[in-house]
């Protein structure tokens, strides 16, 4: 007589993202056509997400009541998406700058965020050991402050949606020229189109006012945490470009401007 194995159980580490009640389940994530995402597919170029947030919706102004819960009380795991609706969810498109103001908390979740863009506040999140944005499909890059997470070493990301994933190697988008002086640039209302965000405030290297010096944007793809994220500098000199790390290894090795630049082969060539 043989005996049978006790069947094995794995945790279900994000179960509590989805809402088990039948009257809020609903469209949560809109749909992206930046690129295929499932194979390679021959494309020259590609766009940022032109979405702004607007800040006047449920569930932006019930984010910012979380973020100060949040702060308040300085829990370690950070999960805002499960008190919102579907509806809510999806008017998320970026994070609020006040998630600066959470610097106890070790993990934070956006388990199937609507997000396109995360800002670079995030880097003032000094606690923070695990990311997880994960099946977050419209959220195809990061700012480059996310490196200031020291403590950071845990990261799950839906890397097929990333700009220039090892998988598929998607373009980047262009960038635009560099500038040496930003007087002529309303630096608080950009044209996401354009600059990929709404504002830029600070520079990405040496934390400097861009308002003080000029704008030089950035690709570089970088090993963080557990994945390698394209991301997104706003350095505010050639030096401060200069001081930018090599990229990681079977990636661009060099920081670049994105567009019509060779990628190594994908894992499908």
């Amino acid at each position: 007589m043989t005996s049978e194995r006790e069947p094995q159980l794995y945790v279900n580490r994000w179960g509590d993202t989805s809402d088990p009640v039948p009257e809020r389940r609903g469209i949560r994530q809109d749909a992206c056509a930046c690129f295929d995402q499932s194979r390679p597919h021959p494309r020259a170029r590609v766009g940022f997400h032109t979405e702004r947030q607007d800040t006047s919706a449920p569930g932006w102004l019930r984010l910012l009541e979380l973020i100060d819960e949040a702060a308040a009380d300085g829990r370690e795991e950070f999960r805002p998406l499960v008190e919102l609706s579907p509806e809510e969810r999806r008017q998320i498109v970026t994070l609020p700058p006040s998630i600066a103001r959470l610097t106890m908390v070790k993990h934070l979740v956006l388990y199937g965020s609507n997000l396109v863009r995360i800002p670079p506040e995030i880097g003032a999140m000094t606690s923070l050991e695990e990311f997880t944005p994960y099946t977050s499909y419209r959220l195809h890059w990061f700012p480059y402050e996310l490196t200031r997470c020291q403590k950071l070493s845990r990261s799950t990301v839906s890397t097929r949606a990333l700009f220039g994933n090892y998988k598929l190697r998607p373009p980047f988008p262009h960038l635009q020229p560099d500038l040496d002086s930003v007087t002529e640039l309303a630096l608080e209302d950009l044209d996401p189109r354009r600059w990929g965000t709404t504002a830029i405030h600070r520079c990405s290297v040496c934390d400097r006012p861009i308002e003080q010096a000029g704008l030089r944007q950035m690709w570089i793809s970088l090993r963080v945490a557990t994945d390698v994220l394209p991301l997104l500098v706003n350095a505010c000199s050639s030096a401060c470009v200069a001081a930018l790390p090599s990229g990681a290894q079977d990636y661009i090795h060099m920081p670049h401007k994105g567009g019509r630049v060779d990628q190594p082969p994908s894992d499908w060539d």
